[in-house]
């Protein structure tokens, strides 16, 4: 029976990276797209969002048979909740990246999008997607810590893109093009505070930490 538990344990980690990958590809293509006037790169990030929604409820399906199939002790317990919440999380990065590419569709060759530092933070919110996940799968604390680390990186990067917007908009009364740019700048800030509780999910527990 634990053999069983442990082998269908493993799928819904396997599951989980997916759906981080998943999550990544969709932040990659949505700012891109919004960077570069890709509109294909933007079909790519809303049609990645709907693999995201439909990965979410496989994995619930995995997570809810864990816990009516089998016998999971408190331990196992925490890991499915938290894999659970984890879920939620990616659905909303995946959201969001929606959020962005639909913008992408608004603004094409503009100059506002090479002025700032958009491009950093969506590398660095892709960073934090991956050891998040990877955090929490390996039981790796100091993975985990090594996130909340980064989290000062995005967050100086994010007040560079606010300032840098500001100066933008005291520089060009015609700023309609700047508030958009201003929401995937929010956008992404989103992603970062929605890893910032997918890090948090459990994996700093002493049990579940990797020895």
């Amino acid at each position: 029976m634990r053999n069983k538990f442990d082998s269908q344990l493993e799928k819904l980690n396997l599951e989980l990276i997916t759906m981080g990958a998943l999550c990544e590809d969709a932040i990659s293509a949505s700012v891109k797209g919004f960077l570069d006037d890709d509109d294909a790169l933007c079909r790519k990030a809303v049609e990645t969002e709907d693999e995201i929604n439909r990965k979410e409820r496989d994995i619930e399906s995995i997570c809810m048979k864990l816990l009516l199939e089998q016998q999971p002790v408190a331990r196992d317990l925490r890991v499915i909740s938290s894999a659970l919440k984890m879920i939620s999380d990616m659905e909303r990065i995946g959201d969001q990246a929606y959020d962005i590419a639909e913008i992408g569709k608004f603004i094409k060759n503009s100059n506002v999008k090479s002025k700032i530092h958009i491009k950093d933070m969506a590398a660095a919110a892709t960073k934090m997607v991956t050891d998040s996940v990877d955090s929490f799968v390996k039981k790796d604390v100091e993975l985990a810590r090594s996130v909340m680390v980064y989290d000062d990186k995005v967050d100086n990067l994010f007040d560079c893109v606010k300032d840098e917007l500001v100066q933008l908009i005291t520089e060009d009364k015609a700023n309609g093009e700047i508030k958009l740019t201003d929401e995937v700048a929010g956008s992404i800030e989103s992603v970062i505070g929605i890893i910032d509780s997918i890090y948090d999910a459990k994996a700093m527990q002493p049990e579940n930490a990797r020895s």
